[in-house]
């Protein structure tokens, strides 16, 4: 099966890396003649700098859509457009617009249409999912979800001012970029009705974004999450702690997962242990399974659209100085 990736910044170098890794032909696609020129002899694989003549010379089965969010409804409608099966690393747009149409278009071409939301590939995450299903802790009260880098550390070959997440048009901010939380704290906890934020610029990073966000999502359960994103933190840091009324559970990303329950009085500690990476092999792997079986992926574009409205109504709330109802 062949495969066109996309764009060649840092996550597109990582998919092709990881596609030829598991066996797939890899072809790049990317308008930067430097990114092409590092692919080309770095990654020893073909590229072309226009998508059209990629899809019209290559006869490939799938797309790997990994631009600026801005461009991501366009590519991958053209992918859909000429019946490959399609990936789009998160968030799945930088606004809600064509995302139902493009949605629309890959089912009637039977097309899975996946999302690049990759923790939900992590061991750590996974586990607290099952804990929390397992109601060991039962019903869930509060959440607090928490991650912190800084930016210029996150591509060092790049210049962070070059980023798309230090650009306001291209759909970058820490919103955007670190929905990876919204998005698995959905998973876990069920779908939101109301969101508060405060977002702002606070660092002295020379970026048009926001750099920092509070978000305060209360969900259809009841329970509350407060999640804090930021690119500004110098040691880097990821973690969640879910609160229920028989118990905490509280993850530390590549390393465990400790319950406490108020019958037992103790903490039992889980081993997660992972290389990063491995949650991008799983959901590549949750991609062309889907492929095979004809079923959906585990982060579809619905999905993926649901974090995604979670997201601008984060932003929202923070420029209107107001809960958002969702």
């Amino acid at each position: 099966m062949k495969i066109l990736v996309v764009g060649c910044g840092s996550i597109g170098r990582r998919h092709i890396t990881n596609l030829i890794s598991l066996g797939y032909e890899t072809i790049g696609v990317e308008t930067n003649p430097e990114y092409r020129k590092w692919v080309e002899e770095n990654l020893k694989i073909k590229t072309y700098p226009q998508f059209s003549d990629a899809i019209t010379l290559e006869k490939a089965s799938a797309c790997w859509v990994c631009t600026p969010p801005n461009s991501h409804i366009q590519i991958a409608k053209e992918a859909i457009g000429a019946g490959l099966h399609t990936f789009i690393e998160k968030p799945v747009s930088s606004s809600l617009e064509g995302i139902n149409g493009l949605i629309a278009m890959a089912k009637k071409k039977k097309l899975v249409l996946a999302v690049g939301y990759n923790l939900r590939f992590s061991k750590g995450v996974v586990k607290v999912k099952e804990l929390v299903e397992s109601g060991i802790i039962g019903r869930v009260l509060h959440a607090r979800v928490s991650v912190g880098q800084y930016l210029p550390d996150w591509r060092p070959w790049q210049d962070y001012r070059k980023s798309y997440t230090a650009s306001k048009s291209l759909g970058g901010g820490i919103i955007l970029d670190a929905s990876h939380e919204i998005d698995y704290i959905r998973w876990i906890m069920g779908e939101a009705k109301g969101v508060t934020c405060i977002a702002r610029k606070v660092s002295s990073l020379e970026v048009e974004t926001e750099d920092s966000a509070d978000i305060i999502c209360e969900f259809k359960s009841g329970a509350v999450a407060n999640i804090h994103l930021d690119f500004i933190r110098r040691d880097p840091k990821r973690d969640c702690e879910i609160v229920g009324e028989k118990g905490t559970i509280e993850l530390v990303f590549g390393q465990k997962v400790s319950l406490y329950t108020a019958e037992s009085k103790q903490k039992q500690e889980f081993d997660v242990t992972d290389d990063h990476n491995n949650t991008y092999i799983r959901e590549t792997e949750d991609f062309f399974r889907a492929v095979k079986e004809k079923k959906g992926p585990l982060v579809s574009a619905e999905e993926g659209m649901e974090s995604l409205n979670l997201a601008i109504a984060a932003k929202q709330a923070s420029e209107k100085g107001k809960t958002i109802s969702l």
